[in-house]
């Protein structure tokens, strides 16, 4: 895999990523963080359309590599919930609860 391949995977997952925590609702993190989510939820994602036995959809590859875009997107946004759902909201001092 060429350099240029492994950035625009980069890209792609990180794109995914972000359209996860767009579709969930709750953000934290830059751009890095969007890029792992985009990683992490292309892995539950795949995960669980195997386990239920869903079709693979809007597949991209790269190089040899493939990256299950609609299955990323659909896998950030459920992990990025669930973080969501488990930590509590930040205030700032000056501001009621």
């Amino acid at each position: 895999m060429s350099i240029w391949h492994f950035l625009l995977l980069l890209l792609v997952a990180g794109g995914a990523g972000s359209l996860g925590q767009a579709i969930a609702g709750y953000s934290r993190g830059g751009c890095l963080v969007s890029i792992a989510l985009g990683f992490i939820g292309a892995l539950l994602g795949s995960w669980l359309a195997r386990v239920l036995g869903l079709p693979s959809i809007l597949v991209i590859s790269l190089d040899g590599q493939s990256f299950p875009l609609l299955w990323a997107i659909f896998g950030a946004a459920l992990f990025v919930a669930v973080l969501g759902f488990l930590t509590r909201p930040r205030y700032r001092r000056n501001s009621p609860p």
